[in-house]
């Protein structure tokens, strides 16, 4: 990055803070503090803080994620101050304020046992399936567990296959869609590290186990000026402090899984450590429940180290790795099987500050993350690639009465390599380090009358572009009465490409490289030569095969949605979206089996609804979500005119299911939680093979008899054809003992339980069918204390 764009950029946030400083100078004290459960030190979100004068005069807010709340621009004087929050004790105390001054005071409050059982009702209905709000929405571990799943213990993935919009490859391959998105254009973050394949090679699973988590914000589109680098959706994952009170930990063991967590104080009250792992037992025992080969494996390990440095200040340190193998192809025409591993590892600290002389707060965070892939023999693979990502984020907000400001930067250091064999014609090796910078602004303003605008921008910085790019966005939220009403709309861009050949379904070898700009900013306009091996290099190829510069993913996202809550416990939704994409890279239609290909340009545009009821009643939970998407993509290729006569392809991508039913019942009787998910998924487009024949090429004159030949496909038109409809019925059966503080959960269910013969995927090059698992059984313990 050029001398004087750094200088530019560094006045630009100068500028900004001191936009954000002068909003919280207003005369007046500043009462400012963290709220946490004193059984096990967790913060406490949404906890009322409510400040009364002696005049009887009230202000107050509620806490924010970290347990954090502030009040600014009080008037000098007495207080009395009351935090409560369902479920525990109510904190009272009285405290003066001086003229300028800011105040301090963390609390914890004991929880009470006799309201233990309402905080657990009215709690629920503050998020949920059906509480989603122009696109964004909030799940907690206790919304997992609803959800039957082959362990005992509840996972992410299996909880995030039951929203609308949201298409996975099946239960093998550990890929999401998301209205209308490409997995590699998802950003998923936990604790802010970023992780490029979190989710494992069986569908039912992730890194992250529901025991380790406190919240989970799923932005299906639409998300705030804070995320940036992708253009389809953000998974923001959240977990919890370990007990800084008292040794706690669970051990789990199913045929699926085997999974153990531990967590304790290393100092009490001050300092905790959070430790958990996770390793597969699907080849050892799984497969013998179903009589066929399983041939996965995946672990995962997580550990995180919380201080409260003082009562302004707290300091994490958290680290994740997981591992992935596995053989998604079952014939391979005699071949060795193609095995495909991933490997993510990350790690991160994060410093959360009150400072002394400003009420303000300040996040800073400092994250490392690791991703290799691989396809093929672990001796000698035939692909690689790998992602270097080092990040350094800061950001401050500022509070004001009615006005909240977010000021943030990132600074990332990314390293891409890949070793791609043939995957994509003349494309051997390519080694690219990027560097972007980004800031961005976002404020909350409250208008009244339940009215909220959430403005935003974003600027992204690369050090070969002239000029950022400009991402503005607007959420806009109406609520009152029981009827909410929520927008959003704005830009985004992708500079990291994932590179994957969609013309494959079993395929989830996925190549990372930054967009074509870079290759043509930085070679400029001179030809595109080979290498003296003959080889170009892969953004070479790419920037080559479209010519124009410009070509980073772009996006608009617009959304509108209404949700209302017609009778207690019963929230209902409906939300509209409509993506359009642009720059988008696509495998080139070639009718050779197993062939290498080339990648070619393409537009596209999604659009659709989701319509969620959710009913909470005592023991009783249903959710019935339904969901509807339509998906188009648009690309230029010459050679199609030969076989339709058009150059010009319009299709479906692979991941493009129209509709989408989920139904989840879950109901607590005689000590019993029986748990029941049904799914239905609208078939998947392919490209259906009508003929095969070979063809030779004859260089002289002589038998064309005697020429070996090369086979073959004849297709009808990419992707005409749709495969069969999805549905499967999954049922659970769960009891839980208590001893003391000892717990022991025992857990039946059945995945697949009718046993339906769904599609993973259609072969297109040997027409041969491979399916999704069968019924299959499986029976879990947990033993846990605390």
């Amino acid at each position: 990055m050029g001398v004087r764009k750094s200088r530019y950029l560094l006045f630009l946030c100068l500028a900004m803070l001191l936009l954000g400083v002068r909003q919280t100078q207003a005369q007046g004290a500043t009462l400012r503090g963290f709220v946490t459960d004193a059984s096990n030190g967790q913060t406490l979100e949404g906890a009322s803080v409510v400040l009364r004068s002696r005049d009887g005069r009230l202000r107050g807010t509620a806490t924010r994620r970290d347990g954090l709340y502030l009040i600014p621009q009080l008037e000098p004087g007495r207080y009395t101050l009351r935090i409560s929050f369902i479920g525990y004790r109510a904190y009272l105390d009285t405290l003066d304020l001086a003229p300028g001054g800011i105040s301090t005071r963390s609390v914890a409050l004991d929880p009470d046992e006799a309201t233990l059982d309402e905080v657990l009702v009215q709690t629920e209905r503050m998020d949920g399936a059906a509480r989603i709000t122009a696109g964004q929405q909030t799940v907690h571990p206790r919304d997992i567990e609803l959800v039957p799943t082959p362990d005992v213990a509840g996972d992410l993935a299996s909880y995030l296959t039951t929203l609308p919009g949201v298409v996975a490859t099946g239960d093998q391959g550990g890929q999401l869609f998301i209205r209308g998105g490409e997995p590699a254009q998802n950003l998923v973050l936990l604790d802010g590290m970023t992780l490029y394949q979190p989710f494992h090679v069986l569908g039912f699973y992730s890194a992250f186990p529901s025991d380790i988590l406190r919240r989970i914000d799923v932005y299906a589109g639409g998300y705030p000026s804070k995320f940036g680098g992708r253009i389809s959706s953000v998974l923001d994952v959240w977990t919890r402090n370990g007990n800084n009170r008292r040794v706690a930990g669970a051990a789990s063991l199913s045929p699926f899984l085997a999974a153990a967590r531990l967590e304790g104080p290393l100092v009490k009250d001050r300092v905790s450590l959070l430790a958990s792992v996770r390793r597969s037992m699907v080849e050892p025992w799984a497969e013998h429940l179903i009589d066929r080969p399983l041939p996965f494996a995946f672990a995962d390990a997580f550990a995180k180290l919380n201080a409260d440095v003082s009562a302004s200040s707290r300091l994490s340190i958290r680290a994740v790795q997981t591992y992935d193998r596995g053989t998604l192809r079952e014939d391979t025409g005699g071949a060795p099987p193609e095995e495909v591993r991933w490997q993510n590892r990350a790690v991160g600290a994060r410093y959360l500050l009150l400072p002394r002389v400003l009420p303000v707060a300040a996040d800073l965070r400092l994250t490392a993350s690791h991703f290799d892939t691989e396809l093929g023999s672990p001796e000698v693979p035939e692909r690689t690639s790998s992602v270097r990502d080092i990040q350094l984020a800061m950001e401050w907000t500022f509070f004001g009465d009615r006005i909240n400001t977010d000021i943030g930067m990132t600074m990332r250091h990314i390293r891409l390599s890949s070793e791609l064999g043939g995957l994509f014609q003349n494309v051997e090796v390519n080694d690219e380090t990027l560097t972007p910078f980004a800031i961005y602004i976002a404020q909350e303003i409250e208008l009244g009358g339940g009215l909220r605008v959430r403005p935003g921008l974003r600027m992204q910085v690369y050090e070969v572009r002239p000029t950022p790019f400009l991402e503005p966005r607007l959420r806009v939220v109406w609520a009152r009465q029981g009827h909410q009403v929520s927008g959003a709309v704005g830009l985004y861009h992708q500079e990291l490409v994932g590179l994957t050949d969609r013309r494959d379904a079993a395929s989830v070898f996925t190549a990372w490289s930054s967009a074509p700009r870079r290759a043509i900013d930085r070679i400029g306009p001179r030809a595109f030569r080979p290498d003296s091996t003959g080889t170009l290099r892969l953004t070479d190829l790419i920037a080559a095969s479209l010519i124009r510069p410009g070509q980073e993913l772009r996006a608009l996202h617009v959304i509108l949605g209404y949700r209302t809550n017609p009778l207690p416990g019963l929230d209902v939704a409906v939300e509209g979206f409509y993506k359009r994409l642009t720059n988008l890279l696509v495998a080139e239609w070639t009718p050779f089996p197993r062939f290498t290909t080339t990648l070619q340009p393409a537009t596209g545009r999604a659009f659709g609804f989701d319509a969620r009821l959710e009913l909470r009643r005592g023991t009783f939970y249903g959710y019935v979500g339904y969901g509807y998407s339509n998906t188009r993509y648009k690309a230029e290729q010459p050679s199609l005119e030969i076989w339709f006569g058009t150059d010009r392809l319009s299709f479906r991508p692979s991941h493009d299911r129209r509709h989408q039913l989920n139904a989840l019942l879950n109901v607590s009787l005689f000590g019993f939680d029986l748990g029941t998910r049904w799914a239905f998924g609208s078939g998947l487009p392919f490209t259906q093979a009508v003929a095969f024949d070979g063809y030779a090429l004859v260089e002289s004159v002589g038998d064309v008899s005697q020429q070996p030949g090369q086979r073959r496909v004849i297709y009808d038109r990419p992707f005409g054809a749709v495969l069969p409809a999805y549905h499967r019925l999954d049922v659970s059966l769960a009891r839980t003992f208590r001893v003391g503080r000892v717990s022991v959960a025992a857990q039946a269910s059945v995945i697949n339980a009718y046993d339906r013969r769904n599609l993973f995927y259609l072969d297109v090059f040997t027409l041969r069918r491979v399916d999704q698992l069968p019924w299959v059984p499986s029976l879990g313990l947990e033993v846990s204390f605390e």
